[in-house]
């Protein structure tokens, strides 16, 4: 029981969000979906939060980040606004006794995502990142083939995220500019995923890796753009296995195309994003095209099957599940199998870093492990006043 007398394991957990755009639309009609309470938001201004409030139906304004963490009654913090906010306001939120849901990339640095993830570790606070394509029952069944044996030793990756948002040159968007978006910008946004989902099917890590990168116009919206369009990328596994990975924000008719395909020596599994309710099967006799059925795919899979056979799931529900899984955690303080935590935004940070190291320095370059951190100096997080 709290100080009022509610039985604090049963009573509703509330949600505040900071920034009011797209992605704080998807996280609050998560978050009442998971039968939790939007409760206030904090934007740039508070008549930019009033708007965001009333539009996506956040509850409160707040005429600031430090008024709505200061606010004993929220328990989760959404952070939803541009990436290079991302790690202050995940340390403040920390800080201030928040549990915390952080947009990727968790920082536009390997050494501020080590120490908001150390931070987070220490505070022992629930802080988990969007990677939401973990949360495809498709994507479980894959992984769980995989650990089944059923694909056998794997020995061969293909993977591909593609969109065509930015294909004009007049296409221009906050993200490309680094001062807000971080010196990664197709990698770090949505290669990041591609990785993140080929390393938890194969429960394996990229050991090394090789790319390159490409601007395809230099400038937009009037001003010099110094992040990339498109990635190509040649990787190894620990475990041995070899891959390619082409990531482009420039390609004609793909809108959100993660498609992979993971290849062993008995079966090759095909995913593709956009068509998320069947996977593929490959086999040198007897392939299959395998469809949503809670009836028949491992318990792993049919348990993020919220609708029945036939019924289609999507990207929404995918984050539903998502945001289930963290408030799960919030309320029995273990996280549930597959939840991506800080250290799953540190390990997308290490990735990103070596991309830039091999486009900029040319070869392979290795992908170190999370731990032990790195020895030397480290860029101290800033505080939210420190920063102003």
């Amino acid at each position: 029981m709290n100080e009022n007398g509610t039985d604090a394991v049963s009573a509703p957990l509330r949600a505040g969000f900071i920034g009011g755009g797209f992605m704080a639309a998807v996280h609050g009609r998560a978050v009442r979906t998971a039968g939790v309470i939007p409760a206030g938001v904090a934007s740039s201004t508070l008549e930019s939060a009033g708007r965001a409030a009333a539009r996506l139906g956040l509850g409160h304004a707040y005429s600031s980040v430090e008024q709505l963490l200061d606010d004993d009654s929220i328990d989760v913090v959404h952070i939803c606004t541009p990436n290079v906010t991302h790690a202050e306001f995940a340390a403040a939120a920390l800080q201030a006794g928040k549990h915390v849901v952080c947009e990727k990339p968790l920082a536009t640095s390997v050494e501020d995502a080590a120490a908001v993830t150390a931070l987070a570790r220490t505070l022992g606070r629930t802080a988990a990142v969007p990677f939401v394509y973990r949360f495809h029952p498709m994507v479980r069944e894959a992984r769980a083939r995989v650990r089944h044996g059923q694909v056998g030793r794997v020995l061969t990756i293909q993977g591909s995220f593609l969109q065509d948002w930015l294909l004009s040159s007049e296409d221009d968007d906050w993200r490309v500019d680094e001062s807000l978006g971080g010196p990664s910008r197709a990698f770090a946004d949505i290669g990041s995923h591609l990785c993140d989902v080929i390393e938890f099917i194969l429960n394996d890590r990229i050991s090394r890796l090789a790319a390159l990168t490409r601007t395809a116009f230099s400038q937009r919206g009037g001003r010099d753009v110094r992040t990339e369009d498109i990635v190509s990328v040649v990787f190894e596994t620990r475990g041995g296995a070899v891959g390619t990975l082409l990531i482009s924000q420039v390609a004609p008719g793909r809108k959100n195309r993660l498609a992979l395909e993971i290849s062993g020596t008995t079966e090759t599994l095909t995913f593709d994003q956009e068509q998320p309710e069947t996977l593929w099967v490959g086999r040198r006799s007897g392939s299959q095209l395998l469809v949503r059925d809670p009836a028949v795919l491992d318990p792993s899979a049919a348990r993020y099957c919220s609708l029945p056979a036939g019924h289609p799931q999507g990207y929404q529900d995918a984050f539903n599940s998502f945001i289930s899984d963290v408030y799960l955690a919030v309320r029995s303080g273990t996280a549930p199998d597959g939840l991506p935590l800080f250290e799953d935004g540190l390990r997308a940070s290490r990735l990103t870093s070596a991309v830039q190291r091999s486009a900029r320095e040319g070869g392979w370059q290795d992908v170190p492990p999370n731990y032990p951190e790195p020895t030397g100096h480290k860029t101290p997080l800033l505080t939210l006043k420190e920063r102003q």
